[in-house]
């Protein structure tokens, strides 16, 4: 199983600031996570800038994580030095190869064919609650690479049949429940 660890110092949903820096963050992203993944959607503290900072900070894959709404983004990400790219509610006619799909629905999820890697997010981007839709409903439907991705507090909240697990704001605890950061 793939762990991709989020660098994310602030979320629009719930108040969440971290009390660690953007650059602590990234130390324990980059000793935790197989890839990482950098905001690229200023809602979230993030830029394209920190990809390219990030890049040149380590050797792991960099996911630039945000809505990437436009072809025009999905290519500035990967100019800034992402290896992939988080792509919410549709799918590129660019580097599809580089992207991460989130549908924000089921039947959204429906249409989306096995060859892509797809991110079950758990929580709604419209109001920041969760989903009503489970990872496992999402399982059933979609038989290829799915990233589990929202709410993973610990190891114990991976779902059985994830091929990934994306981890954002509960990193330490993630990170301490792996035994790995102290």
């Amino acid at each position: 199983m793939q762990i991709i660890v989020e660098v994310k110092t602030h979320s629009p949903f719930a108040g969440f600031i971290s009390d660690k820096s953007w650059d602590e963050l990234f130390d324990i992203a980059n000793h935790v996570g197989d890839i990482i993944s950098i905001h690229t959607d200023p809602r979230w503290d993030g830029s394209f800038d920190l990809v390219k900072k990030a890049k040149s900070y380590t050797g792991k894959p960099i996911l630039a994580k945000g809505i990437h709404s436009t072809d025009e983004e999905i290519q500035q990400a990967i100019e800034a030095g992402a290896d992939y790219v988080l792509v919410v509610g549709r799918i590129p006619s660019i580097h599809a190869e580089k992207c991460l799909i989130e549908p924000l629905t089921l039947d959204e999820l429906k249409t989306i064919p096995a060859s892509f890697k797809v991110v079950w997010n758990s929580r709604d981007l419209s109001n920041g609650g969760l989903k009503k839709e489970t990872f496992e409903e999402a399982r059933a439907v979609f038989s290829g690479w799915l990233c589990q991705a929202s709410n993973i507090k610990t190891v114990q909240d991976v779902k059985k049949g994830a091929d990934a697990v994306l981890v954002g704001t509960h990193l330490l605890e993630f990170a301490g429940s792996l035994k790995i950061w102290h």
